[in-house]
């Protein structure tokens, strides 16, 4: 599964000043029109923006992962002769 990933948030957490809200639009080429949407709050302290988006991207990783699992089939054109989804 062939993923993008795009930074649309980085600023300071509003509940937690010692910590920068990462947000990321996740579209998965292979999931037909669809994009998800998903932040991640990391405490700053002397980290880089690359270790900082390291970081969020490590904590949400498993919903990016769910998120492709259960959108597999989207877009997939049913075969009924076949009775596969090609």
């Amino acid at each position: 599964m062939a993923i993008t990933i795009k930074v649309v948030k980085y600023e300071q957490d509003e509940n937690d000043a010692s910590k920068t809200m990462v947000g990321f639009d996740i579209t998965d080429t292979n999931i037909f029109n669809i994009t998800k949407a998903v932040d991640s709050s990391v405490t700053t302290g002397s980290k880089t923006p690359d270790e900082i988006s390291t970081e969020a991207y490590a904590a949400i990783a498993h919903r990016v992962t769910a998120w492709q699992e259960e959108n597999a089939n989207i877009g997939k054109t049913f075969d009924p002769d076949a009775s596969k989804l090609v």
